[in-house]
């Protein structure tokens, strides 16, 4: 037995972690053990009851803590279609997942594992993998979650694209195959060798040649060289204008707006102030040579930016650094985190600060996490405490757009979203344990199948709630914003 003594800071988790050490024959019993208390067919089962919580009341208890004005945008963006109102309604399936059979082997969750929520990035040391990219809802829970959160999430836009059943079928599988086979390869590694796994989108692009159409390999080419072009001097020459012989943030209201827009001028050397004491708690949560590398950087202008669909109406800030000159900027996104989704379902997180809970565990889950990635607990100027994580606004990042895909794109797109989630998984659980309960027939790729099927339909009821919700009075929405 070890155990692991956590930092002696305010927002550390809250207890020490005992670890058992069993042996491969007792972690693969363990697999084995789980399968009677969760049949791997019964995957399937998505039955609501007639107590099923209103889904439009979840949506609205979010809004509780989210900025008024913003809330409209967020309805409006999850009205676009069903594809994107499942995007915002992590609370409505985490509601509904606690309903389901588990099989008591957990992992550290995404919260939120939908296809959108996959994609390329650059580490580093300058390479380009695919990832999972986001982590507001992170916790630890039933690895089956995040499993059919995801495969229910490429049903559904397969069904927005208009794919035919046979083929969205065999998307969806190849999603949970992906994820077995792979977690079946995950148990078979050594620890180092799961920890450093990663998906190098260069050599992937390689294989993809060989069983994809040109048209499709040149597109998908093409949205990696647009990747690699978005970074913080990309963002300079999108996001901001001179002013005096210094880049400020350009304004975009509702989307954009610079804090200059929302102070007295007697108030914003304050505000100023403020900012760089912010800043140096967060750099005191980075490493020490990222926390140098920063120390080169100073504030220039801050500004309020909408951000993401499920996001909308949580606060989020742009940050401006320059470094050596005009040429050498720096953009940060502070995001505010609130507490996860699962939490209701998978008990409270064991970190203090929400931040450092979305920090510890894109850490724990992605293969190489962003430079600057970092969290603080901030006092607003309206007296409010609240948790912000930081990353850079944009570093080689790039996504797919989903609604060009073809069936076979999409297809090989689940398979890389499949293989990524597993070895996300086998990076905080037990791959052998996972492993063993998964086994090598096709039992739970089938369930998990008929699962999301069950599920889109139920979706597709709630996103028909929404609108009437709309078109009652109910709730207000803004769309196009």
């Amino acid at each position: 037995m070890s155990t692991s003594t956590p930092p002696a800071e305010d927002s550390g988790p809250r207890a020490t972690r005992t670890v058992a050490h069993l042996s491969i024959q007792e972690r693969a019993t363990l697999g084995r053990a789980a399968r009677k208390a969760a049949p791997r067919s019964r995957q399937a089962e998505f039955a609501p009851s007639s107590k099923r919580p209103d889904p439009v009341a979840l949506l609205e208890s979010q809004a509780v803590t989210r900025v008024p004005d913003l809330v409209p945008i967020r309805y409006g963006r999850m009205l676009v279609s069903p594809f994107a109102f499942y995007r915002g309604a992590a609370l409505v399936m985490a509601s509904d997942l606690a309903t389901t059979p588990v099989a008591g082997l957990r992992v550290q969750l995404c919260g939120d594992a939908h296809l959108s929520n996959f994609g390329v990035f650059g580490t580093p040391e300058r390479r380009m993998i695919f990832d999972i990219n986001d982590f507001d809802e992170t916790l630890p829970g039933p690895f089956e979650w995040d499993v059919k959160r995801l495969a229910a999430s490429l049903e559904v836009a397969a069904r927005d694209n208009g794919y035919a059943q046979a083929d969205r079928e065999a998307i969806v599988q190849a999603s949970a195959r992906s994820y077995r086979v792979a977690m079946g390869e995950f148990a078979g590694k050594t620890n180092l060798d799961v920890f450093y796994a990663s998906l190098d989108i260069d050599k992937r692009i390689v294989d993809f040649q060989a069983i994809a159409p040109n048209r499709m390999v040149k597109r998908t080419e093409a949205t990696l060289a647009k990747a690699r072009t978005r970074d913080s001097m990309h963002a300079l020459n999108k996001l901001t204008h001179e002013v005096d012989g210094e880049p400020r943030i350009t304004s975009d209201p509702p989307l954009v707006v610079p804090i200059s827009e929302r102070l007295t001028e007697d108030f914003a050397m304050d505000f100023s102030e403020w900012v760089r004491v912010t800043l140096r708690k967060y750099r005191q949560t980075l490493e020490i040579d990222r926390r140098r590398l920063l120390e080169g950087y100073r504030f220039v202008d801050l500004a309020f930016k909408v951000v993401g669909v499920g996001s909308v109406g949580t606060r989020a800030w742009i940050t401006l650094l320059l470094g050596r000159d005009n040429t050498d900027p720096l953009f940060l996104q502070m995001k505010e985190a609130q507490p996860s989704v699962l939490e209701a379902y998978c008990g409270r997180s064991e970190y203090r600060n929400h931040a450092h809970r979305v920090v510890a565990g894109q850490r724990l889950m992605q293969a190489s996490s962003d430079l600057f990635l970092g969290w603080m607990h901030v006092t607003g100027l309206d007296g409010v405490d609240r948790d912000f994580y930081v990353r850079q606004l944009r570093d080689w990042k790039g996504s797919v757009e989903i609604e060009q895909m073809v069936p076979l794109g999409m297809k090989i797109y689940a398979e890389m979203c499949g293989w990524t989630l597993a070895r996300a998984h086998a990076r905080s659980g037990d791959p052998i344990a996972i492993a063993s309960y998964l086994g090598k027939g096709e039992t739970f790729d089938r369930a998990i199948t008929t699962f999301s099927a069950a599920y889109a339909d139920q979706n597709e009821r709630d996103y028909q709630a929404l609108k009437d919700a709309v078109a009652s009075g109910r709730i207000i929405a803004e769309e196009g914003l």
